[in-house]
């Protein structure tokens, strides 16, 4: 080890006088005024940026009559035993979309200078599922132009803005910097791509992005996104009135050919689509064109895009009806929101699985237009998130991707701080994080599980219930109560069973189980939130590690019985787990996180002349020679001493970023 510091110290005194490592960190955004933390306001007594609000809504009543209390879960052991379970999925099935517009807020500013947050909220979910499948597109990528240099010398850059679009979706230019930060992202930390190509223009296919992504990002481009929810195109008026499924079939079919025909491309069979909204035509009306049977060769995924609400008429008043969030506030605390929302896509899962194609949910969140105050920020969508993708995971999907989408929208997993916000160990987790983060422990490690609904508790919608099988045996069971305790009589005992008693084969309750809990003391809680009794803390209070000691609860089970007696709090999560196996594939590994030596505004701050980054969100154009970059074809690629291109901005990092191993004693 001491060889490896030794290394990485001289790396660092060579490249320091050709490359810019550090320097304050100021992410987009202005302002925010806010209500105090814990307060319960009206949405029209906030003014600031929509991640920033505290607004708290009312928890609603418990339902009347209340569900049972106490109710028995019986098993099988097996997997052979066990009827309507889910294909094998991945842990890694949760991932994230982030609009292109704002993937310099969210990964970094260019491929020098990574967001340290976003290593570590990344870090934790690679530790957990092995990957983190990203991608990189929304609205904005169908207007998205590869070009040599921004007019800014940023990554990239919002040109003008669609009048006629109700979602005001900016066209883009960006550079080749942005896939090159992407790929330096990726020799940290395993995590692969989708990229979203420029669907506006058929006549003038514009390949550039396909050919450099999969050049730049090699073995982490995963595929690349052909239409961004065309069933909006007319209504958005991206194309004539009378664009329809066929319509999007033909065009599929010139991207196709384009793709074919570009000898720069090696890979022709990683396009993705049709990635409808649903808000207009169903995917039946493209499976009912040649679409799976013509491009079968073609595509390495199908895909849809999916929220449960919209809260577009509070942003672009007139489209859609007005939502308040306290009259919809339920919605997301019953199991059968996600039941509702995957009803539509059953019979595509099983086409899907016909064409033996991956199905993946391309963008979802808990509503379109940048969620709800109250609802979209709240532990609420922490237990929504969790059963939602576990619906998906027993409904036969293979992924789904939660959507970043800047600063002014609601539901994030996690926020950087605004402008006036300078201090690096400041952001804001979302509480759908925690769904995203508890998901990977939920399946295990493995890639093989399997997803069954217990509708539990004679099929309550308050206490829903999952069991999953790791390699066809019981691993683990997952429990939900989305109620909030207000006069007692409302958390729950399940008690689990397994094999046994009726079941006609042997009982095999374990003597005792391991219970990890997701808490808050609130369906409305904002920021007072524990996995485990960790927690990311409030708001600008998180650098993306977990914080406190982790709490994993030891219940002792009645030998006698055969039975494991397992308490819900209201509101809260339980994940059990039945054996050492099922614990240990709940852990993480090792955790690497990731931290800075360069603090802002303190009397270590890194300065940098303004003019450098100013209306910029990377390397100035005329300054970017003098840099030590890795992109290829730049005139400052390789510049640094004796560091040989590819391997620099890694080191820049690296002498920015202390690498922290916490591993497991040997």
């Amino acid at each position: 080890m001491a060889a490896i510091r030794s290394f990485f110290l001289v790396l660092c005194s060579v490249t320091v006088a050709n490359a810019v490592t550090v320097y304050s960190q100021i992410p987009l955004g202005a302002a925010p005024t806010s209500t105090a933390a814990g307060s319960t306001a009206s949405p029209a007594t906030y003014t600031g940026l929509a991640a920033y609000d505290l607004t708290k809504l009312v928890p609603p009543a418990p339902p009347n009559p209340l569900p049972a209390n106490a109710f028995p879960i019986v098993l099988m052991p097996t997997a052979d035993l066990v009827n309507g379970l889910g294909i094998p999925t991945k842990g890694s099935f949760f991932g994230f979309s982030i609009e292109m517009s704002v993937t310099n807020q969210v990964l970094g500013i260019n491929s020098s200078f990574i967001n340290v947050p976003f290593l570590n909220f990344a870090s934790l979910l690679v530790e957990r599922a092995g990957e983190l499948l990203v991608r990189v597109g929304g609205n904005t990528q169908d207007y998205a132009m590869l070009v040599d240099e921004t007019p800014d010398g940023g990554i990239l850059g919002k040109v003008s803005v669609d009048p006629n679009n109700p979602t005001a979706t900016p066209t883009l230019v960006f550079t080749n910097e942005l896939l090159y930060m992407m790929a330096n992202i990726s020799t940290l930390l395993n995590i692969n791509w989708f990229l979203g190509v420029p669907f506006n223009d058929s006549v003038n296919i514009h390949m550039e992005i396909v050919e450099q992504g999969e050049r730049i990002l090699g073995q982490h481009m995963l595929g690349f996104q052909v239409g961004n929810e065309p069933d909006l195109y007319a209504k958005h008026f991206h194309r004539n009135q009378d664009y329809n499924a066929y319509s999007y079939y033909q065009e599929f079919g010139l991207w196709r050919d384009a793709w074919n025909n570009d000898g720069s491309v090696s890979n022709k069979s990683n396009m993705i689509g049709p990635s409808l909204s649903l808000a207009v035509w169903p995917l039946e009306d493209v499976w009912n064109t040649p679409f799976l049977t013509d491009y079968q060769e073609s595509l390495s995924a199908l895909s849809v895009e999916k929220y449960p609400l919209d809260n577009c008429n509070a942003i672009y008043p007139g489209n859609g009806p007005a939502v308040v969030p306290q009259d919809v506030f339920g919605q997301y605390l019953t199991h059968q929101s996600g039941i509702g929302i995957v009803s539509a896509m059953l019979n595509s899962t099983m086409i899907a699985q016909q064409y033996q194609k991956p199905f993946i949910m391309f963008e979802t969140n808990t509503a379109s237009c940048g969620g709800f105050p109250g609802i979209s920020n709240s532990f609420a969508s922490s237990l929504w998130g969790l059963d939602y993708g576990l619906q998906m995971v027993y409904s036969n999907f293979s992924h789904a991707l939660v959507h970043f989408g800047g600063q002014n929208v609601y539901y994030n997993p996690f926020t950087p701080p605004p402008t006036n916000q300078s201090y690096f160990h400041q952001w804001t987790v979302g509480p759908i994080f925690y769904s995203v983060m508890i998901m990977p422990e939920v399946l295990g490690k493995t890639n093989t599980a399997r997803v069954v609904d217990l509708f539990a508790n004679s099929n309550n919608e308050f206490t829903p219930g999952y069991a999953i099988y790791e390699n066809d045996q019981l691993a683990r069971v997952a429990l939900f109560n989305y109620m909030t305790e207000s006069a007692g009589g409302i958390a729950y005992d399940a008690t689990i069973q397994v094999g046994g008693g009726n079941t006609g084969i042997p009982g095999a309750t374990p003597s005792s189980v391991k219970v990890k809990y997701l808490l808050a003391d609130s369906v409305a809680e904002l920021t007072n939130i524990t996995w485990a009794g960790q927690t990311f803390g409030g708001q600008f209070e998180t650098d993306g590690r977990l914080l406190g000691e982790e709490q994993v609860q030891t219940v002792q089970c009645d030998t006698t019985a055969q039975t494991c007696t397992i308490h819900v709090p209201a509101p809260g999560f339980a994940l059990v787990m039945l054996s050492d196996a099922a614990a240990a594939g709940s852990e993480a590994t090792g955790t690497q996180t990731f931290s800075t030596t360069a603090v802002t505004k303190t009397a270590n701050t890194a300065v940098v002349d303004a003019s450098a980054v100013a209306g910029s969100n990377g390397h100035s154009g005329k300054d970017r020679s003098s840099l030590g970059s890795t992109s290829k074809g730049s005139s400052g690629a390789g510049k640094a001493a004796g560091v040989v291109p590819g391997v620099s901005v890694l080191v820049t990092v690296l002498c920015g970023v202390v690498l922290v191993m916490k591993t497991l004693a040997s």
